[in-house]
């Protein structure tokens, strides 16, 4: 594995890369607050199969930082898949095959949908996570609203000054609500929490959950890509999604109707036993859909 800075659009990308150059490129593409370590268990098996593994650290996350001080620190969508594709154009990736769980499935499918030419295959958790920020102020059950306390908390300025201040602590208690069966530990916890300590961690992730509730204004650069994801595009390429039956943020019901975005091949999947952290915490799923989608 190598570990290289990627200049690519608005971002230095910290990039993770593993299998031959030669190979299917694959984008792995982690989630909120995750890292890439949530990969550890997929990537190899896909680089020994030939596959040439991309793994890059979102914005706000790791070592990726913003290449200007006056780039708004933000967290949208459309700025989540404008990295995407920007990462791919520097690191010459006509066409790869896209998988990612809860920011990292919303960039895949941002690019699925906008750019299907550049997309091979899609394997997304928990469905079509393009959002429909027209609708936000509609509520939902209140099970659901409950569900979505931190980023109602997030939407106040004691919100931000707490994830500030706790930045693990409030990080660490999402996991235990979201995968409560799954057994984290101290060490495993600690190698991606260090990733939450980018300087640019608060500001991102506060802009995001303000934006997506039409609380915060958006970078005016990406309002072209906000326009076209207002409009719901469907994503014609092949997909898988998958959705882990503990998913403690987004329940399984939540995907049931997924397929009518989707007008390419398509298949939905529950994983028994396994919450909203999917990659970690059982890998196998993503390594069989994601191997099959190469050899396709």
């Amino acid at each position: 594995m190598s570990h290289v800075m990627v200049t690519a659009g608005a971002l230095h990308v910290a990039v993770e890369l593993s299998g031959p150059e030669s190979g299917q490129p694959v984008v792995l593409l982690h989630g909120f607050p995750d890292d890439v370590r949530t990969w550890d268990g997929v990537a190899p098996p896909l680089a020994a199969a030939g596959c040439r593994v991309v793994v890059p650290y979102l914005r706000g996350y790791g070592p990726t930082r913003y290449r200007d001080p006056a780039t708004p620190r933000s967290g949208q969508q459309a700025a989540l898949g404008a990295d995407l594709l920007a990462l791919m154009d520097a690191l010459g990736i006509g066409r790869a095959l896209l998988a990612g769980y809860d920011w990292g499935g919303r960039a895949a499918c941002i690019v699925a949908a906008l750019w299907p030419d550049r997309v091979a295959g899609l394997v997304s958790a928990t469905g079509y996570n393009i959002q429909d920020i027209a609708r936000s102020a509609e509520p939902a059950a209140p099970e659901r609203e409950l569900r979505y306390w931190y980023q109602w908390y997030l939407n106040t300025e004691r919100g931000a000054a707490g994830l500030a201040a706790n930045r693990s602590a409030f990080c660490r208690l999402l996991w235990r609500l979201w995968s409560p069966t799954y057994p984290l530990g101290d060490a495993e916890y600690a190698a991606t929490a260090a990733s939450f300590d980018n300087p640019d961690f608060v500001a991102t992730v506060v802009q995001s959950y303000r934006h997506r509730h039409r609380a915060a204004a958006g970078d005016p650069a990406l309002d072209g890509i906000e326009a076209s994801l207002a409009m719901r595009p469907p994503i014609t390429v092949p997909t898988v999604v998958l959705h882990g039956a503990e998913d403690g943020v987004d329940a399984p019901v939540n995907s049931e109707g997924a397929g009518r975005h989707f007008t390419g091949p398509y298949r939905r999947a529950v994983i028994p036993g396994v919450g909203h952290f999917m990659p970690r915490e059982d890998s196998q799923p993503w390594i069989a859909a994601l191997r099959s989608a190469a050899m396709a």
